[in-house]
C-alpha cells in the first residue's frame, strides 16, 4: 500500500511540471504515455551529425543531448525536457537511419542471423540542470529470407528507424530469435530507467 502511494505522488510530482518530449517519434510518444505522464511534443530542430570520434553509447548521449539543448531555450523553472537517441551497432559498425529502400535492404541483411546491439541514450534537462543515461539491448535476428525483407520494407517503409527495423512490427514477429535486455529499449525509450531517473532528478 505505501509503494502505491509513493508511486502515485511522484506522478502527482510530475503533473506540476510542463514535461516536454523532444522526438516526433510515435513509438516514444506512445512510451512515455504509456507510464501515465502527461507530456507535450516539441520536435528538435536539428542535423543529426556527430564528431567522427564518438563511438557507440557516446553518440547516442551527444545526439540526445544536441536534442534537448535545441529545446530547452526558455528559463522556465516547471520545464523539464526529454530528449532521446537510439542507435543499432553491429561489429564495429553504428547503423543509423537508412536513406531509402536499398540501404534498409542492405542493413537488414547484414543483420540478418547476427547479433547486434541497440543503445538508447536519453537526456533529462530543465533550466538548471540536465543529466544523461543510456541502456543497452543485444538482439539476435534468425535468418532472413530476401523476399521477407522485401515484403517488410515496402510495407511498412522503415526509413525512421535506426538499423532499418522495428521489433513491435512484423519483422520483429518473424525474425527476432531474442533479446537479451529491455524490449521498450529497442522500441527507442528505456520507459522503466527513465521513470527511475525521473524520480531522482525532480528529488535532488
Amino acid at each position: 500500500m505505501k509503494r502505491d502511494f509513493y508511486y502515485s505522488m511522484v506522478l502527482d510530482d510530475l503533473k506540476t511540471k510542463d514535461i516536454i518530449l523532444a522526438s516526433g517519434s510515435p513509438r516514444r510518444k506512445q512510451l512515455l504515455d504509456a507510464l501515465g505522464i502527461k507530456f507535450r511534443v516539441v520536435i528538435p530542430d536539428i542535423y543529426e551529425n556527430y564528431p567522427p570520434e564518438l563511438e557507440r553509447e557516446n553518440i547516442a548521449l551527444y545526439l540526445a543531448v544536441k536534442k534537448a539543448e535545441s529545446v530547452n531555450k526558455e528559463k522556465d523553472n516547471r520545464q523539464i525536457i526529454i530528449a532521446s537517441d537510439t542507435i543499432v551497432c553491429i561489429d564495429d559498425s553504428v547503423l543509423n537511419k537508412p536513406a531509402g529502400r536499398e540501404e534498409a535492404g542492405q542493413m537488414l541483411r547484414r543483420l540478418s542471423g547476427k547479433d547486434h546491439f541497440v543503445i538508447t541514450a536519453v537526456c533529462i534537462a530543465s533550466s538548471k540542470k540536465k543529466h544523461s543515461f543510456y541502456a543497452e539491448t543485444k538482439v539476435t535476428f534468425a535468418e532472413l529470407h530476401d523476399d521477407d525483407i522485401d515484403y517488410y520494407i515496402d510495407r511498412y517503409r522503415p526509413y525512421d528507424k535506426a538499423g532499418s527495423y522495428g521489433i513491435q512490427e512484423w519483422i520483429g514477429y518473424i525474425g527476432i530469435d531474442r533479446i537479451e535486455g529491455s524490449y521498450f529499449n529497442v522500441m527507442g525509450l528505456p520507459v522503466q530507467r527513465l521513470y527511475a531517473e525521473l524520480k531522482h532528478f525532480i528529488n535532488e
